[in-house]
Order: C-alpha cells, then sequence, then structure tokens
C-alpha cells in the first residue's frame, strides 16, 4: 500500500527521501476493506482521511425518503474523506463504504498537520488538493443544476474513465442524478453513435 502514496508523491513532482517516507509511513494506518465495508456512517464523527491505494470506496447520503445520492467515487490513488467532520470534531452528514475490495491508507488530523509541518511540500500538496476539490464540486453543482443528463454522462465518463465498466449502472445512476434507465438509453444512443 506505501509502495502506491510513494508512487502517487512522485508523480506530483514530490521526491521524497527515505527517512521522510519512513516518517510518512508512521503516520499512516493501513487497513484492507471488504466490498460493502463502511469506513464511515452518517452522524458518526470522522476519525480519518483515506488515501485509495486499491479499489474504490463511495461517498453517499441518503434522503428522508431512503434513496441514495452518490456525491462521489475514489478508485485508486485519489484522497477522500469528511474533512469537515475530522478537522471540526462534527457529526458527518456522508456514508463512506467501498464498492470493491479496497486497500486504504488512513490518516487523522493530527497526522496531517506533523506530515506538513516536517514536510512542507505535503502543505502545498494538501492546499492544492483542497483547491482542486473545491473547483470541481462547484463545477459537479452546475452541471447538476444546469447540464442534460447525457452531459453529465458525458463528464462521468471524462472524471472516472477506469469506472465505467468497474461501478453498477446504479451508482452511475445516483451519481449523475437520474434513473437506471436513463443511463441505460444514454449508453445505447452513445454505442449508435460509434
Amino acid at each position: 500500500m506505501f509502495e502506491k502514496l510513494h508512487s502517487f508523491f512522485e508523480r506530483k513532482g514530490f521526491l521524497v527521501a527515505d527517512e521522510q517516507f519512513e516518517f510518512i509511513k508512521a503516520l499512516f494506518i493501513p487497513k484492507k476493506v471488504k466490498k460493502g465495508e463502511f469506513l464511515l456512517r452518517a452522524g458518526d464523527k470522522a476519525m480519518y482521511g483515506m488515501f485509495v491505494a486499491s479499489g474504490c470506496l463511495r461517498t453517499y447520503t441518503i434522503d428522508n425518503k431512503g434513496k441514495e445520492h452518490i456525491l462521489q467515487f475514489s478508485p485508486e490513488d485519489w484522497w477522500t474523506g469528511d474533512m469537515n467532520s475530522l478537522v471540526n470534531d462534527l457529526p458527518s452528514q456522508y456514508f463512506i463504504d467501498a464498492i470493491e475490495d479496497s486497500q486504504v491508507l488512513l490518516f487523522d488530523d493530527a497526522s496531517l498537520q506533523k506530515l506538513n509541518k516536517y514536510i512542507p511540500e505535503t502543505a502545498a500538496m494538501y492546499e492544492a488538493a483542497l483547491k482542486k476539490s473545491l473547483v470541481a464540486k462547484s463545477q459537479r453543482i452546475i452541471s447538476s443544476l444546469t447540464a442534460t443528463a447525457e452531459e453529465r454522462y458525458d463528464e462521468f465518463l471524462k472524471k472516472y474513465p477506469s469506472l465505467i465498466q468497474r461501478v453498477p449502472q446504479h451508482m452511475i445512476a445516483s451519481y449523475l442524478g437520474v434513473s437506471p434507465e436513463t443511463v441505460s438509453r444514454i449508453r445505447k444512443q452513445q454505442s449508435h453513435k460509434k
């Protein structure tokens, strides 16, 4: 699992010295997660943020009618968690579970602060990731309000190209805010265009 994290840093242009990486490894908790296992439930306080080394997680809410609304998928090399709950010690509004057998590296807020103090370059990476996440969330809100189902599906393909064959159709539909039948229709129309 730690090799995936090391590779992630290198791809981001951050060359980690051996002693730095040993320090980093001491701050993360490796965890294997089975498909369907929860890492966070709404109402609980988030204890950890997560780096996904392999597999895929999803973050979602459930409305008062019992309907799931998927906010995000987190495949390998993604960071996820409820940072508002983690940092501000608040109950989470989200569920996070594994949609595949997965391997994650967990970190708490204190570990993140230690990491950023010991290796200042990680603070800049963390800040850049937060900015990217804010922009993505804003774009997702605008898209959900203004884009057609077909446009949202195309955006999904661009954002998550590796997931189209890995994620069940009903979950893609939940993410897009449409019915599974709509996703099926869009796929059929796109296959005829090729």
